[in-house]
Order: structure tokens, then C-alpha cells, then sequence
């Protein structure tokens, strides 16, 4: 590991405490104080640093008052497990029956919450599991760095030991879907059947143009870090976590935890070249890994909401980029020899699972019928 990985690591391990705008304030303070017992220059210099040390302590208090309330307005609605040393969130519903459990994961690093749209549909004909990544929703920050690899093992962890019992189909969207894959690939005995809603390609990342928003993702999560450490975000969050609103407004109040961007700006650091070239003998689901397990691609056939991506391009690079996006994605079907494709409604993009519950439901619900012990299985 690189000395400037170490450090950042070091610094998301410490922001990710909401107590820590006080140990930062701690520094100014210090000096400042130093600073006013000399003559001079120094001492105006201090009154600045002990000002400015006044000023992010009054905002660290700020932040843990508020987190505080979040709290005790927003407990777990499931159960916390413990996975070694760190405790991760699980919202289980519905009846298992003879057919596996459905495990549910959002794209991002979301809390699970963030699909409970999808889980409250399913529960009634299935059972349901929401899992948090360690650092969203509700669970604990966790060990840094962050990797899909440590949390393809976190997630198994936390349904065996916390009573789910497999084989599991799980189903993942974008990000959530290449940490779907990896936790299949790591523990086939325990999965029936994998979905994967639109996943991350990371082929896509190592080969494909530069995507800015994902170039931009983790240093965006670390400056949301610190303006919620020293309670700049306080307005807009406090209107989230005090509404009577839906799972997003209660996810997003949840979330305003410093862990839950820490977290999010580490694990971001594997969708770039470099994070790809480090990270992907552990991350990426090669052709054939999966064996014969039973999987589902679901997603557009078109590129419905990527725009962005081709405006600056001309003609020909547009054809050339469109194509690509076009077919990297089904690079997934190579994982198993029972993969199939499944397209979703025209209109829809990459965020159908929001758009179209119903169909992601049923189409999992139809799936589930065939990874069934008893189900008859096609050649």
C-alpha cells in the first residue's frame, strides 16, 4: 500500500467519527494559544487561530447534536450484527417458504434502505433482506480502506450470523451489482441465483473514456465529510431528518453521519484506472467464474440518461463510445453458462429500479420460481 493510500485511509478513518471536528479544533487551538503568550505579531496571529478554533468546535457541537436527534428520531428498523468487531444493519421481511432468500443491494454506497421501495413490494411474496454496507444506513463505519472485496465477505458474514439462512438470490443495481457478483463468486454454495440490475462493468472503468462524475465521486464524498464533521450541512439535513417523508428523506437523514460519505469516498476510489489496476484481481468477475449459477442481466437496451457522456464527443467517437457502453454491460452474461438477458421497459434508464418497481419485482418474484430446490431446471 502507497504512503499517500495510507494517509488518506488514515484521514477517512478519522473523519468518519462524528467527534472528530472536536480533536481537529484541537490543533488551532493549541497553536493559537501558544501563539498569544509571545510578543508582538504573534499575538493577533493567535487570537485568529483561537477564533477560528472557537468556530469549528461550535460546528463540530452542532453536527453531534444533530446526529444525536437523528438517533433517537431514526432507529434500525431491522437488527444489528456484529461481522467482527463492527456491526452491520439488516432489515429481513416475508415468508421464506421452500425458495431462497432475496437479498437486496442499491447502487452507490447506499444504505439498503435506499431500495425499500422494491422490499416492500417483495415481502409479501417473498423473503426480503435489505442489507447496509458498513459505513450506510445504519451500519458501522468499518475497517479503511473500504473494498468490494472485504465487502462481498462482510455481506455473507452479516446474513449467516445474523440468522438468514441461504442459499440466497441476490440482487444488485450498478455498483451493488458488481458487489453481488463478487459475493457469488466468493461463496457459490451459498447462492441460488444472482440479478444484476444495470451493474458496474469494470471494464467500463480500466478501458473506457474518462467519466468525470466518477473521477469526481470520492473527493466529492470526503468534502461532504467535512462539511457535515463541522455542521455546515445542518439546514438541508435537518429538514430531511425531521419530515414525515418517505425511506429516501429517512435514508438521507441517516446518512448524514460522517461515516456513511467516508465510507463511500473510499470504496469510490476502486471505479477509477488506478483503483481497477490495484484493486481488480479481487474485484472484477471474470468469464466463467460463476460456473453454472443461475444469472439474470437486467437493463436498458438503449442509453437512456447517458448523454453527458457523448455531447462533447463528434461522429464518429460518438458511434464508437455508444457501442462500447452498449456492450460492455453484457460482458456479465460471460460470468455463467446460465446467464441470461432480460431488457427493461423502453423509457427507462439506468435507474429503473425507481422507475419501475413492479417490473423489477416481478421479474425477481419469476426468477426466484426457478432457482426453487424443486423447480424444473431448462437445459
Amino acid at each position: 500500500m502507497r504512503p499517500d493510500t495510507r494517509a488518506i485511509d488514515a484521514a477517512l478513518r478519522l473523519l468518519s467519527r462524528d467527534w472528530a471536528g472536536l480533536a481537529v479544533a484541537l490543533l488551532p487551538a493549541t497553536v493559537g494559544a501558544w501563539c498569544v503568550t509571545l510578543d508582538g505579531g504573534w499575538r493577533v496571529l493567535g487570537g485568529v487561530l483561537c477564533a477560528a478554533a472557537l468556530a469549528l468546535a461550535l460546528g463540530s457541537l452542532r453536527h453531534l447534536v444533530h446526529v444525536a436527534r437523528v438517533r433517537v428520531r431514526h432507529p434500525p428498523p431491522g437488527r444489528m450484527v456484529d461481522v467482527g468487531g463492527h456491526r452491520m444493519h439488516i432489515l429481513a421481511e416475508g415468508d421464506r417458504g421452500n425458495r431462497p432468500t432475496v437479498v437486496w443491494m442499491p447502487g452507490g454506497h447506499a444504505g439498503g434502505y435506499a431500495l425499500y421501495p422494491l422490499h416492500a413490494l417483495a415481502r409479501a411474496r417473498m423473503r426480503s433482506v435489505l442489507v447496509d454496507r458498513p459505513g450506510s444506513g445504519w451500519s458501522d463505519p468499518g475497517p479503511f480502506p473500504r473494498t468490494t472485496a472485504a465487502e462481498a465477505v462482510e455481506l455473507l458474514t452479516a446474513l449467516e450470523r445474523g440468522g438468514e439462512k441461504g442459499p440466497y438470490v441476490l440482487v444488485g443495481h450498478s455498483f451493488g451489482g458488481l458487489l453481488m457478483a463478487n459475493a457469488a463468486r466468493r461463496r457459490p454454495d451459498l447462492v441460488a441465483g444472482l440479478v444484476l440490475l444495470d451493474p458496474t462493468p469494470p471494464d467500463a472503468i480500466a478501458f473506457g473514456p474518462p467519466i468525470p462524475a466518477l473521477r469526481r465521486a470520492s473527493g466529492q464524498q470526503i468534502a461532504v465529510a467535512a462539511r457535515r464533521l463541522f455542521g455546515l450541512h445542518a439546514l438541508a439535513d435537518r429538514n430531511g431528518a425531521f419530515s414525515s417523508g418517505g425511506p429516501a428523506e429517512v435514508l438521507s437523514a441517516v446518512e448524514t453521519r460522517t461515516r456513511a460519505a467516508c465510507a463511500a469516498a473510499s470504496i469510490l476510489r476502486e471505479l477509477s484506472p488506478d483503483g481497477i489496476t490495484r484493486d481488480g484481481w479481487h474485484t472484477v468477475v471474470h468469464d466463467g467464474e460463476l460456473g453454472s449459477l443461475p444469472l439474470l442481466l437486467v437493463a436498458p437496451g438503449d442509453l437512456t440518461g447517458g448523454d453527458e457522456i457523448f455531447d462533447k464527443a463528434d461522429a464518429e467517437e460518438n458511434a464508437r463510445l455508444r457501442h462500447f457502453f452498449l456492450t460492455v454491460r453484457e460482458r456479465f452474461l460471460t460470468a455463467s453458462s446460465k446467464a441470461r438477458r432480460v431488457y427493461t421497459p423502453a423509457g427507462t434508464g439506468h435507474d429503473f429500479p425507481n422507475q419501475v418497481p413492479e417490473f423489477v419485482v416481478r421479474v425477481v418474484s419469476s426468477f426466484l420460481e426457478e432457482c426453487a430446490p424443486d423447480a424444473p431446471h431448462s437445459p
